[in-house]
């Protein structure tokens, strides 16, 4: 199944479920049913099976082209990143592949929509885009051991890490450098886990204006999801709506010489095979 958060004319943000080229309102269809994302997953065993019915047995109740296509997860408790994660964007930002796991934070507050403009900032013009795959946790969990890692992963989305370069690396803590407003676009839709059959052999790709700038597959993780979901559930709790970014490919635009940045009007686009595509516009942050 692909779930959405979307709006239509304005209305209240509601959750619905992509079929064909359009989407079912679920709360149209079954009002008891809960009406956030975040609500929904923490409910998946009991909604699961009705959902499915839902999706296997109603038309769309909107086009999709005519709703607006919002973060899946309006606001993560968490938002979490991996660096160095692919072994050729390892190889080209010059540092030994790493023996640990190495994450960061992205605030909440930089989550987006999979659509959405993603800010210029005003205080740096060094601006980079990182394709990834993202999964959203299911269930509240500790100490998940790798082979039951998959237990708790409620679905997969497209995710761009967007980097803020040089507040990234003026210290050697990433979290500031990689949590401005907008820039975690993810999206389109959650695909539940069930739907992919496997997260470790999909292609991922990123285009700037039509370029092609990264091309990859998740088959060159280094730590793979599981092992990602074991090692952060070993320090804290993860918990339903958590978004986890696995990590990005090579051709980022910091590793070109020349660097690459982004510019007001450069448009992202980031797909995965079996997952969907994502695109976005750099705007100047407003005042």
């Amino acid at each position: 199944m692909k779930l959405v958060t979307f709006s239509a004319e304005g209305a209240t943000p509601a959750i619905g479920l992509v079929v064909d080229s359009g989407v079912i309102d679920i709360a149209r269809h079954l009002p008891e049913a809960p009406r956030e994302m975040i609500a929904l997953i923490d409910a998946w065993p009991e909604w699961r099976e009705r959902l499915a019915t839902l999706a296997g047995s109603r038309r769309a109740d909107v086009a999709l082209e005519e709703v607006t296509l919002l973060a899946p997860v309006k606001r993560p408790g968490k938002i979490l990143g991996i660096g160095l994660n692919y072994a050729d964007h390892v190889e080209e930002s010059g540092m030994a592949r790493p023996e640990q796991q190495l994450w960061f934070a992205k605030m909440p507050t930089s989550a987006t929509g999979p659509f959405a403009p993603v800010e210029l900032p005003r205080v740096s013009t060094q601006l980079d885009y990182e394709a990834e795959l993202a999964f959203v946790i299911g269930k509240r969990c500790r100490h998940v051991p790798r082979e039951r890692a998959h237990e708790v992963i409620f679905g997969y989305c497209v995710a761009n890490d967007v980097s803020v370069r040089d507040w990234q690396l003026q210290t050697s803590q990433f979290t500031i450098g990689k949590s401005f407003d907008t820039h975690a676009p993810f999206g389109p839709w959650i695909v539940t886990a069930d739907s992919v059959a496997d997260p470790h052999a999909l292609g991922i790709r990123c285009f700037v204006n039509g370029e092609k700038r990264q091309d990859s597959n998740t088959a060159q993780l280094i730590f793979d999801c599981y092992a990602q979901v074991e090692h952060l559930s070993k320090a804290m709790t993860l918990e339903p709506g958590d978004l986890i970014l696995t990590g990005t490919p090579g051709g980022v635009g910091v590793a070109m010489k020349p660097a690459r940045w982004l510019r007001a009007g450069d448009r992202m686009k980031v797909e995965i095979d079996g997952i969907g595509a994502i695109e976005n516009v750099v705007q100047v942050e407003p005042a």
